[in-house]
């Protein structure tokens, strides 16, 4: 629990430290200390249960198949273990570095599964994806959500408003409130946020003749999405950011708690930031930033067009479980990469180097995007609107335009300065 007045020493928790034991609190420093061998020796044990390696007699119980998928995920977990306890420490402490580490073994595991899918035939991958979710495999039906975009239905029985009840209940508009929440979470700046909110609403209208649950309704694109779910997202999301800014980040150990109540907020405290950082985009600093921070609007776009091309190429439906996975996956990767991308801006130093999860998140994008790639030759037979194309090359030349004018302005403006100060040292030497 932060307070105003600590009781004891907190412990210092900046980007780059550890977490020193002399430090911890009585009650959980055993939680810190490395027990490896201890944990591999249990690992070892789980090991020879779940393989039969006393029993052999119980492996051929099973046929190749079961034997080789449990073998997969038995290799997998023992990657996992391993990243566990013996994994690099990332900037995040909370609510335990172990759980970051494992994270970062989880978007390993993910990078290379999808390297294993980018070398397989389209229609392998696809029944690949049996053994992942038996319903898959199957060919989707193609759903439109902008074949009929009439507010009021006259004709319908059951509603008259059946568009639009519909859309409402889709299983996705709870979600794109939470996606926006938690993209607020991570990013932290409501213009970048607004960029990301308006882009992908552009993406959707360049990519449509591609994909046909792109085909959204005029108001269901623009109210129920930007104005509704998007901002309500967002807002709550800076909401939640200006809360945590505004804390105190002097932690009180579990064991100081006065009594109960505080113990168990303390405990619970446990799930939320050590200490906030707060992101400095800087945004109109100057051209290069201008670029650096639009390159990570592109890659999240990216990320998010990547759900549905990747749905669409393996045959995933929107309600199977996998997309939910992905999703979280991502989420827990991003945390830590969009952390890492900004301190790597924020860094002055002449030679530098981005962050594990951050090198991680665009290695699994471009991975995904090359998936699409590959699996979507001939899927999309409609080529792309000739308005869409001229317009994104009118926007792409005055953008050069606009990068162009902003960065010879900045070097007129740092001619004149050079030249004054000249004159002023020069003054003062005569």
């Amino acid at each position: 629990m932060a307070t105003e007045h600590a009781l004891a020493k907190p412990p210092v928790l900046r980007r780059g430290t550890s977490i020193e034991e002399k430090d911890l609190d009585p009650w959980t420093a055993w939680a810190y200390r490395p027990r490896t061998l201890t944990l591999l020796l249990l690992g070892a044990c789980l090991l020879v249960w779940a393989s039969g390696a006393l029993d052999p007699a119980a492996s051929s119980r099973h046929d190749s198949a079961t034997n080789v998928s449990r073998g997969i995920w038995a290799m997998i977990a023992v990657f996992l273990g391993y990243c566990l306890l013996q994994a690099p420490a990332t900037i995040l402490i909370r609510p335990h570095p172990s759980v970051w580490r494992l994270v970062h073994g989880i978007a390993v595991v993910y990078l290379v599964f999808l390297s294993f899918i980018l070398f397989q035939a389209r229609d392998d991958a696809r029944q690949f994806m049996k053994y992942l979710h038996k319903d898959l495999g199957v060919e989707l039906p193609e759903k439109s959500y902008g074949s009929d975009c009439r507010l009021y239905t006259p004709e319908n029985t059951e509603s008259r408003f059946i568009n639009l009840y519909e859309t409402v209940l889709d299983e996705f508009v709870i979600a794109h409130a939470l996606g926006w929440w938690g993209k607020a979470i991570m990013i932290r700046n409501g213009a970048v946020l607004w960029i990301l909110s308006i882009g992908f609403e552009m993406m959707e209208v360049t990519f449509r003749h591609m994909l046909p649950n792109f085909n959204e309704c005029w108001w269901d694109s623009i109210i129920l999405d930007v104005l509704i779910c998007n901002w309500l997202g967002i807002w709550a999301g800076m909401k939640t950011v200006r809360y945590f800014d505004g804390k105190t980040y002097e932690w009180v150990g579990l064991s100081l708690q006065p009594n109960i109540l505080g113990k168990v907020k303390r405990s619970l405290s446990q799930f939320t930031p050590a200490y906030w950082d707060k992101d400095e985009w800087e945004l109109l600093s100057g051209p290069l930033r201008f670029v650096q921070v639009l390159g990570l609007v592109i890659i999240i776009l990216t990320v998010e067009l990547n759900a549905f091309f990747l749905k669409y190429c393996l045959w995933v439906p929107p309600s199977n479980p996998l997309n939910t996975y992905r999703l979280v996956v991502w989420w827990l990767i991003a945390n830590p990469a969009i952390r890492e991308y900004n301190a790597y801006l924020q860094d002055r130093k002449p030679i530098k180097k981005v962050g594990a999860f951050a090198w991680l998140s665009l290695a699994i994008c471009l991975v995904e995007v090359l998936i699409c790639i590959k699996f979507g030759q001939g899927l999309y037979p409609d080529p792309m609107p000739k308005w869409v194309f001229s317009f994104w090359l009118l926007f792409g030349l005055a953008f050069s335009c606009f990068l162009l004018i902003w960065s010879y302005r900045l070097y007129c403006k740092s001619q004149l300065n050079t030249g004054d100060n000249n004159a002023i040292q020069t003054k003062k030497v005569t």
